[in-house]
């Protein structure tokens, strides 16, 4: 069992992984922008503050996978 949570975790770290984690964050901006357009129609003001949020934590979440893949590349190009 340790040695699939090994693998999960190395697939985490890798360049794969990343991407995939990338695709799957960007993929949670769907629904926050469903959100956003419910919100302003109804002119619900804490339900747009909600996804206002949401939209920041999901830009947060991207700029920190994008900085890990940056340093997964530069990693290769020192082991090359």
């Amino acid at each position: 069992m340790s040695g699939k949570l090994a693998k999960a975790k190395g697939f985490k770290k890798s360049k794969a992984g990343t991407y995939l984690s990338i695709g799957t964050t960007l993929f949670g901006a769907v629904s926050v922008v469903k959100q956003a357009k419910a919100a302003k129609g109804e002119q619900d003001k804490l339900q747009l503050l909600d996804a206002v949020v949401s939209a920041a934590a999901i830009a947060t979440g991207v700029a920190l996978l994008i900085r890990d893949l940056r340093r997964l590349n530069s990693d290769d190009v020192l082991a090359g």
